[in-house]
């Protein structure tokens, strides 16, 4: 079960780099993290692809050094099967709460692990 472990392990590190404006601001450092097939839903419902990640990611809330940030709080995380981890948790950014998941994947040893699908869900301001 140590495999399992370390694998969300790295997949929850990935995840938090993804959040952090330093990272965000950097495209180099977005290709390295996201799968070439990544997608995202959005908290506004629109759908994303890589390349329009890699193009827009800077200008995204939670780009700019200085700004608001995303706080993320209860993350968890299972290996579905090799090469294969799901994670879901919660983050408040300027006053407002989203639920999210992510798929992360590795294909191979040398491009590690990769943000393969994200999705994230508003939250109602007076949901628990």
């Amino acid at each position: 079960m140590v495999q399992g472990a370390d694998s969300v392990s790295a997949a929850i590190e990935g995840e938090l780099r993804l959040l952090d404006p330093a990272v965000r601001s950097s495209r180099a450092e977005v290709a390295r993290l996201l799968d070439p097939e990544f997608t995202e839903v959005g908290a506004s419902g629109r759908r994303y692809t890589y390349e329009e990640m890699l193009t827009e990611l800077h200008e995204h809330p939670g780009g700019s050094a200085g700004g608001p940030v995303y706080e993320p709080s209860e993350i968890t995380g299972v290996l579905l099967a090799p090469g294969v981890v799901h994670l879901t948790y919660e983050t408040r950014f300027d006053g407002r709460r989203a639920r999210r998941s992510s798929l992360w994947r590795r294909r191979d040893g040398e491009s590690g692990w990769r943000l393969y699908h994200h999705q994230g869900t508003p939250v109602p301001p007076d949901t628990p």
